[in-house]
């Protein structure tokens, strides 16, 4: 059985798919990029603001499914340009426990939708 996972403070889904789903014990978020649901706009700053609000958009997302960011598993990660590879770290390191710090993928993309620069998902324990 799946349980669909839907957050005003986070933001709309871009297309036919929906913020998380609920499955064997796991939640797997789609991808978040840096949008502000309460403008759906991206947000406007530096690169590592843009990584704080994804933070802050699969924490709703996560809370919304019982769940929270000391329980992801796993975080896959894309960005469009590797050089702010050390500005991803920081941002993790300010919102994870850096000694229980879960697998992590990061990957270059040429592009991502909407424009966005960063892209993350999760799979975290329900």
């Amino acid at each position: 059985m799946k349980k669909i996972i839907t957050d005003a403070h986070a933001p709309n889904p871009m297309g036919s798919y929906n913020q998380a789903t609920v499955a064997n014990g796991f939640v797997f978020t789609a991808g978040q990029v840096p949008i502000d649901p309460d403008t759906g706009q991206m947000v406007d700053g530096g690169f590592k603001d843009k990584v704080h609000q994804v933070f802050k958009n699969l924490s709703a997302i996560l809370e919304r499914a019982e769940s929270d960011l000391s329980k992801v598993v796993k975080f896959t990660v894309f960005i469009t340009d590797m050089s702010h590879y050390a500005e991803v770290n920081e941002v993790f390191n300010e919102w994870l426990d850096e000694s229980s710090a879960p697998a992590r993928s990061l990957v270059s993309v040429k592009e991502l939708p909407g424009g966005a620069d960063v892209e993350i998902e999760c799979i975290a324990l329900h």
